[in-house]
């Protein structure tokens, strides 16, 4: 886009691309809803939602009336949840499969220690399904002993074997209970790229060039900005995602802003498996790039993200011109309040979704301005200095792209 695009905004269009989620899209629009109003109502604005018309992608119409303006968008999800379902779709032995084939191709490939070298907390959360799978694993072979061992107190020759047969109710009965532990979710959540070694499979580059087209179109509406939102592994879909969609162009050169949020991201977990050629060029390219404006939000309470750790750089690939991403905090400790901090600290998966929701003392991070508000991303942002805490160290031992 040309410096001349107007940075006012009356009406948006917003792509909204979610992370490994299984769960229907209408989801989003019922967060949105409600920490939407929470924020309006400790802001100071009005925010209303009303049903998408039309058909074509799922999603939702919002009127802000925010910072003495009013302005409408249009918010589309990009639906992938049918292709997560699908990969989910294992039984419990195959879950353990995938454990040991995802281990390997971390811990093979030298991928688990470069992340090592960056943020404790993802790298925690990425073990944390392995040992608590092992774990019930572990429990289930205590109960199968001390059960056999019960039944061979009768005698009876061989009856003890017996007890092996209390291994699979231990191991379902865990399974069962996984949304309160994620154990299953967050293993098929890492196995989903592992297995292609940080390629994207098939039907998802499929499911990613709809979305593309989708946001060409929109780029020729009467909308004054069009806003790609990625969040968690949403976030490297969009930069791929975009990366396809500038290289294809030109872009309409009086058209509408083009603007780019990651927001939680965790690139480096795929960008750093040898197989992510792909992403690594889409990267190296996106961030160099005058046509759109890209600003990464994540922040160090989120134990999920690589918090304030420059996707491009730390994966070793940033050109000597780099621009984007400009990497700012969304800073919990101070954006919560204590006692609302206090609530959360622990609730990891919780927190991984705070982007999206309200904060009780609000900073210069507030989702629903930026989605519903007057201002393009990067007015909003305009001469903010990146976080001083950002990590940019290369810490990653495959750079190479693809053409």
């Amino acid at each position: 886009m040309t410096e001349t695009v107007q940075q006012r905004v009356r009406r948006r269009r917003v792509f909204y691309i979610p992370g490994y989620d299984p769960i229907h899209p209408r989801r989003y629009r019922e967060l949105y809803r409600k920490e939407g109003r929470a924020q309006a109502r400790i802001s100071g604005y009005e925010l209303a939602l009303t049903p998408k018309t039309g058909g074509g992608a799922y999603g939702w119409h919002a009127v802000g009336r925010i910072e003495g303006a009013q302005v409408e968008s249009d918010i589309d999800v990009l639906v992938w949840s049918d292709i997560v379902r699908g990969s989910m779709a294992q039984g419990i032995w195959a879950t353990y499969g995938q454990l040991l084939r995802t281990v390997w191709v971390y811990v093979a490939s030298g991928a688990l220690f470069g992340l090592m070298r960056l943020r404790k907390g993802p790298v925690i959360a990425a073990l944390y399904p392995i040992l608590m799978l092992l774990g019930q694993l572990a429990l289930a072979l205590l109960a199968a002993r001390l059960l056999g061992a019960f039944l061979a107190l009768s005698g009876l020759p061989l009856i003890g074997w017996l007890g092996l047969g209390i291994i699979w109710p231990v191991l379902d009965r865990f399974r069962r209970a996984d949304h309160r532990l994620f154990a299953y979710y967050l293993m098929h959540d890492y196995a989903y790229s592992a297995r292609w070694n940080g390629a994207n499979p098939p039907e998802l580059e499929a499911r990613m060039a709809a979305v593309r087209k989708a946001i060409a179109a929109a780029l020729n509406d009467d909308v004054d900005e069009v806003l790609v939102v990625g969040h968690s592994s949403g976030a490297h879909l969009a930069v791929s995602i975009l990366a396809d969609l500038i290289r294809g162009g030109p872009l309409p050169e009086d058209g509408p802003a083009l603007s780019f949020l990651s927001l939680g991201q965790v690139v480096p977990m795929v960008s750093f498996l040898p197989g992510a050629g792909r992403l690594r060029a889409d990267l190296h390219f996106l961030s160099a790039r005058e046509e759109l404006t890209w600003v990464d939000v994540t922040a160090p309470g989120d134990g999920c993200s690589f918090a304030l750790c420059d996707p491009v750089a730390v994966t070793g690939v940033a050109p000597g011109n780099q621009r984007w991403p400009l990497v700012i905090s969304a800073a919990f400790t101070q954006t919560l309040s204590p006692a609302r901090w206090k609530a959360l600290r622990w609730r990891f998966f919780r927190l991984h979704f705070q982007y999206l929701c309200a904060f009780d003392r609000p900073g210069d991070y507030d989702y629903f301005r930026i989605t519903a508000g007057p201002l393009t991303l990067g007015a909003r942002y305009a001469g903010r200095a990146p976080s001083k805490s950002m990590i940019a160290r290369p810490a990653s031992r495959y750079r190479s792209m693809a053409a």
